[in-house]
């Protein structure tokens, strides 16, 4: 197997607060290679995002990685500020939104917008990066691409924005793209084209992506492999049919009970009693275990064991009993 674009190594990331130190990020370590897809999934607040915007460098002081290497490419990044990290996005990182409207310019054209980018970041002349701006609206598909590079985002319906956005990431040919829910805003027949496209460009690149979601069957409809986190730490990795099939940690089996995804037609979908506890009030042992329909003593005394790939960051995995 190819080195992989991004290694995260023991990522921690802090917000002191009046009340002490929150950790929406904790131990957290995982790798992407050439032309994977990442899932990286969990309910609001897990830190997925978190731990995408300490990769990109676009955590909000007083947030600030507080242990751990993140390395693109062989290069460690995470210590890397102010220009450094600047040219690194765009060049070596994309990144796409939720919302498009907040990664396209308003007062710009999109042509613009798209020659500016690789500009900055290849050794082309205008001429060549106007051309390569209508080849890239093309390769997304937007139709009449040449005609569309005078259009503002104002003008492109919700999915057509996204295609832009992916254009825009992916222009300056980057090693690595971090979608954070590139499709929640949008239909679903739009999801599906949105996802299908992402998975098209990025396999014929050999793009690693880190895909961001809250949404299962996003994750398994795109990706390779599943990142499952929760109160800031992963819960789960590995390979996205065995984690969504037989998944070892009771908060991924819980995930996957309450989708109809996996509801094999019973009429009422199962819940995850409980919520997930405050980053000021993460409880001792595992975090999980207030929730948990499987938790002992051990789950309550000390913290669950740091994951590996293809495992679990549980006690009492449930793998076993679902695969015999």
């Amino acid at each position: 197997m190819a080195d992989p674009v991004l290694s995260i190594r023991n990522l921690s990331v802090d917000i002191p607060t009046r009340r002490g130190t929150v950790k929406p990020v904790e131990d957290v370590s995982y790798d992407i290679h050439p032309g994977e897809i990442l899932g990286v999934v969990g309910e609001s607040g897990a830190g997925k995002s978190m731990a995408g915007n300490a990769v990109i460098g676009l955590l909000n002081r007083p947030a600030h990685i507080a242990q751990g290497e993140i390395w693109l490419n062989g290069q460690r990044i995470d210590q890397l500020k102010g220009d450094a990290m600047r040219r690194l996005r765009g060049k070596e990182i994309g990144m796409i939104f939720q919302d498009p409207l907040t990664s396209l310019n308003p007062l710009l054209r999109i042509g613009d917008q798209l020659t500016e980018t690789m500009l900055t970041h290849l050794r082309i002349s205008p001429a060549e990066a106007e051309r390569r701006a209508v080849a890239a609206l093309d390769e997304v598909g937007i139709p009449g691409a040449a005609e569309r590079l005078n259009s503002y985002p104002h003008e492109f319906s919700g999915g057509m924005r996204q295609r832009v956005v992916i254009a825009l990431a992916l222009c300056a040919e980057p090693s690595l793209v971090i979608a954070d829910e590139p499709t929640t805003a949008l239909d679903v027949s739009v999801q599906a084209q949105i996802i299908a496209l992402l998975k098209r460009l990025c396999r014929e690149r050999g793009t690693a992506v880190m895909l961001i979601t809250h949404d299962m069957g996003v994750i398994a409809e795109a990706a390779d492999r599943v990142a499952v986190m929760y109160a800031g730490r992963l819960a789960e990795l590995g390979p996205v049919r065995t984690v969504l099939t037989h998944p070892s940690h009771p908060y991924t089996d819980g995930l996957m009970a309450s989708t109809p995804l996996a509801s094999r037609g019973q009429r009422r979908l199962r819940q995850i009693p409980g919520a997930m506890p405050r980053l000021d009030a993460i409880p001792e042992g595992c975090a999980f275990h207030p929730r948990c329909p499987f938790a002992a003593d051990r789950c309550r005394a000390a913290p669950a064991p740091t994951v590996t790939d293809g495992q679990a960051a549980c006690w009492f995995p449930i793998v076993q009993e679902k695969v015999s």
